[in-house]
């Protein structure tokens, strides 16, 4: 951990959130970031501990998630590759809010805190670049926190899948690459209840579902369903 490889993994030019940032100020975040290596289930950071800076998954899955007093987790989102992880903590200076756990072999790029807040008062175009990019993925994270946080469980499945069509680009598949008890705790289920209501899906030809493949037959049932309207005959 914290050995810089001679290529960092083809650029961080190649990182959406530095898209469009001169050559100098890629040399100045490139002369400060780290290559970290993290195994399957290794933890990143925990809840309350200090934050030091913050990271860029380059390849692999992570999972944010808190605790609950008798153990019980709770995901609250799952970060993969060209995603940020942890830089609230970092910019705010405040402890780590949850837990991060590697979901499989994860690679990421570590920007130290004080390296970073030393970089950008050389170089202020470092942040205004990222501030623009933030503010578009802040839209897409509220939407989609306020489909899992305020609907029912169906409205919440419906969401997900929207949002993860979108993110694919709007196919009409999607394959859901996390356990169906990581994706039941995501959306703030049990697995038996989300089993329930994918059959009730399927049986409705809303969708169809093949191993970790969602196709997405009625798209606009899934819209009626987050927006609590569920014509699907139970």
């Amino acid at each position: 951990m914290g050995k810089k490889s001679t290529d960092h993994l083809s650029g961080i030019s190649s990182i959406p959130l530095f898209h469009g940032l001169p050559e100098p100020a890629l040399n100045l975040l490139d002369n400060i970031l780290e290559e970290r290596e993290f195994l399957r289930g290794e933890n990143i950071f925990t809840e309350g501990s200090r934050s030091t800076g913050f990271y860029i998954i380059v390849k692999g899955r992570v999972k944010v998630f808190k605790l609950s007093a008798e153990g019980k987790e709770q995901i609250l989102h799952i970060v993969g590759a060209k995603e940020l992880l942890g830089a609230v903590s970092a910019f705010a200076g405040n402890p780590y809010p949850a837990f991060a756990d590697a979901m499989e072999k994860t690679k990421a790029l570590f920007f130290p805190q004080n390296d970073f807040l030393e970089l950008i008062r050389k170089e202020p175009s470092v942040v205004m670049n990222m501030m623009a990019n933030l503010a578009m993925r802040l839209q897409h994270f509220t939407r989609m926190i306020d489909d899992l946080s305020l609907k029912e469980v169906p409205g919440r499945l419906a969401a997900y899948l929207l949002y993860m069509c979108e993110q694919n680009g709007c196919s009409d598949s999607v394959e859901i690459d996390i356990s169906k008890g990581q994706l039941a705790s995501l959306l703030g289920t049990i697995p038996e209840t989300l089993s329930r209501i994918l059959r009730k899906l399927s049986d409705n030809r809303v969708l169809e579902v093949k191993g970790k493949k969602i196709r997405l037959m009625n798209k606009k049932a899934l819209r009626d369903i987050i927006n609590g309207i569920d014509r699907v005959k139970s």
